[in-house]
């Protein structure tokens, strides 16, 4: 199990699961635009099959993210937050960042993510546009929207 923290400031990130808060997680994402109905029992299984990045500003958390990954081929990087009261400073971009440095995650060929509003943000960590987009088919669960 990865088991890794970085500090910044009073801001650390930690892959500990044991100390995220499940319940705000879940009342954020089941809120969100891209999660919006998941039940508890569904972000508790994503959480736990999954790579964790807990941001936090002293013992309090304050942001999110998880990757699903093979570790080798594939990454799809996934509910990623700042709550409102720690945004616009610089904490997402430093989540994304931290992400990216870790060696386990290295050789990682392709990396994928699905956002709505935050595309800024990734292309300046090197996300882009899909090149192919009639290569790209999805098949989701009582249908797509």
């Amino acid at each position: 199990m990865l088991n890794k923290n970085w500090q910044k400031d009073i801001y650390q990130i930690s892959t500990d699961k044991s100390r995220l808060d499940w319940q705000l997680i879940y009342n954020f994402l089941s809120k969100s635009y891209w999660a919006n109905g998941r039940t508890f029992e569904q972000v508790s299984h994503s959480i736990e099959h999954s790579l964790c990045f807990g941001l936090y500003a002293e013992t309090q958390q304050a942001g999110f993210a998880r990757v699903i990954t093979d570790y080798s081929t594939f990454a799809y990087l996934a509910d990623v937050f700042i709550l409102p009261d720690y945004q616009g400073k610089g904490l997402g971009k430093w989540l994304i960042e931290t992400i990216f440095s870790v060696q386990e995650l290295a050789d990682v060929i392709t990396w994928l993510l699905l956002t709505k509003d935050a595309h800024h943000l990734y292309k300046k960590v090197g996300f882009q546009s899909f090149p192919y987009p009639e290569r790209l088919m999805v098949r989701k669960k009582g249908g797509i929207e």
